[in-house]
């Protein structure tokens, strides 16, 4: 992964098991200016606790500083996931209800309520989702 092509930010372990580490990774005052905070979403909270693969070939230790890299094409994906499809069903949802005639109280709750599969959908799917991203952790 060329250093141009990814999101990188420091972090330290919080949890060590057989297959995954807990990185809780903190965003600095440099987020503010970075041209791909929108793909990371570190830019709007100061703390993240973020789980990923172990390296088999790495041993780390609790309260270790790692740096932990992501391409910034997987940055994009996960914000389409999290950001994009819920927005655009939302108003997909709202301006159908709308267009029949539903008042705009019961057309907003319906909208919301119509959320629901989608997160459950991403929730079952949680698991192939984690083997899309790939992490680098050094």
């Amino acid at each position: 992964m060329n250093t141009q092509e990814t999101i990188s930010h420091e972090g330290i372990v919080t949890k060590i098991t057989d297959d995954e580490l807990e990185i809780k990774i903190l965003a600095q005052s440099a987020c503010a200016a970075c041209h791909a905070k929108s793909a990371c979403g570190m830019g709007e909270q100061a703390e993240k606790i973020l789980t990923v693969p172990r390296p088999k070939d790495k041993d780390f230790t609790l309260n270790q500083k790692v740096n932990v890299k992501m391409a910034i094409g997987q940055g994009n994906k996960a914000a389409v996931l999290a950001y994009l499809i819920p927005i655009l069903v939302l108003l997909a949802v709202l301006f159908v209800c709308l267009g029949l005639g539903v008042s705009e109280g019961l057309s907003a709750l319906i909208s919301i309520v119509a959320l629901v599969p989608y997160y459950i959908i991403l929730y079952l799917k949680r698991d192939k989702l984690k083997k899309q991203f790939l992490y680098i952790i050094e």
